[in-house]
């Protein structure tokens, strides 16, 4: 099987379920986004990290990728297509509660920074934000499902906490942010 299909070269994509739409379509940029934090979680792995994170992140990742095809499927289409629901964002919850219980309070605000892969995990978390925003946004054109918006929120509290935890896992400290009006 052939990479390339030449179907897509005219700027049009097909989602699932064979509906054609221009690349730059919003369903388009929000699975996108979904993929493209993916693969920055991608990187904060091979960055390094204690192997009960780095098997944590691979179980998101695969989460994500079902993120994607339900953010691609439009409608009630692709029946057997999995969608993320409660018990994904449940397992986000409790990996939330665990990662915390791990670590002291934050006391301020910190800079994404510390080790390599938690820097990478804060990149992460800033570009599934930027999914989010494209999710809200192809929600006031079109249906998706409400699950898919509460993981993505969840996916990025999950993401600042990993990347805590990285840092201290790797006995590094958080950067703190220092207001210049204190200096």
């Amino acid at each position: 099987m052939k990479i390339y299909t030449k179907t897509g070269d005219a700027g049009e994509t097909g989602l699932w379920g064979g509906q054609r739409v221009s690349k730059d379509a919003l369903r388009v940029h929000a699975y996108g986004t979904a993929d493209e934090c993916n693969a920055a979680i991608g990187v904060a792995r091979a960055s390094g990290l204690e192997a009960g994170l780095d098997e944590l992140l691979g179980q998101v990742q695969s989460q994500l990728f079902v993120v994607g095809a339900d953010l691609a499927t439009p409608g009630e289409g692709g029946a057997n297509i999995p969608r993320v629901g409660p018990a994904e964002i449940g397992f986000l919850e409790a990996q939330i509660d665990s990662l915390e219980s791990e670590m002291e309070p934050l006391k301020q605000f910190i800079l994404p920074g510390g080790t390599p892969a938690a820097a990478h995990l804060h990149l992460a978390r800033t570009i599934c934000r930027r999914a989010e925003r494209w999710a809200v946004s192809l929600a006031h054109e079109d249906a998706i499902s409400p699950d898919v918006l509460m993981y993505l929120n969840r996916l990025s509290d999950f993401l600042f906490v990993a990347s805590r935890a990285a840092n201290a896992r790797a006995s590094t400290p958080d950067v703190p942010w220092v207001s210049p009006r204190l200096g």
